[in-house]
């Protein structure tokens, strides 16, 4: 029996992999949202806040035209107008620093580095954190659901260090 103990069944590898799976397309998202942040932050340093603004009205207007229950227009206006608002240096700032930092911990665990396990777990903490004291102040369903993503993320991260330490060994 206690030969047998370190042997997985055959249902417990399946899950295994599917776990493994799902980390990955975690990772690879997380790592494309990073490039995309870190892209928008470049573009609006060059190009300002209201281009911006004025490009998502431009492109949201035949919507709003046509039906006044353009929710997904509204909600893009409404974080341009935000955007536009805020302060340009905060906003490449966050940006750039978000992007950049999403990007690296999305390629080192791709990359099976192991050090990077605790390091983007109290990452990932953070960033939870600190949406999750946002929501306090400003409800934002797109805001829930980036914190549920990371909190989906962090727990899959979580489980590929274990299971990474459990073969070490």
């Amino acid at each position: 029996m206690a030969a047998t103990a370190g042997v997985k069944s055959s249902s417990e590898k399946r899950r295994s992999s599917y776990l493994h799976l799902a980390y990955l397309l975690a990772i690879v998202v997380k790592g494309l949202d990073g490039a995309i942040e870190a892209v928008a932050g470049l573009v609006i340093g060059i190009a300002g806040l209201w281009p911006i603004y004025h490009f998502v009205v431009r492109i949201t207007a035949p919507e709003m035209a046509e039906t006044a229950e353009g929710h997904a227009a509204h909600l893009l206006q409404h974080g341009a107008s935000t955007l536009a608002h805020a302060s340009h240096a905060f906003v490449v700032t966050y940006l750039l620093v978000h992007g950049l930092l999403k990007l690296a911990i999305a390629i080192s665990l791709f990359l099976g580095r192991a050090w990077i396990f605790p390091v983007a777990t109290a990452i990932l903490c953070g960033f939870i954190v600190y949406m999750s004291y946002r929501l306090t102040f400003h409800w934002s369903v797109w805001l829930l659901g980036f914190a549920l993503f990371d909190g989906l993320t962090l727990l899959l991260v979580l489980n590929e260090w274990r299971n990474s330490r459990h073969a070490g060994h």
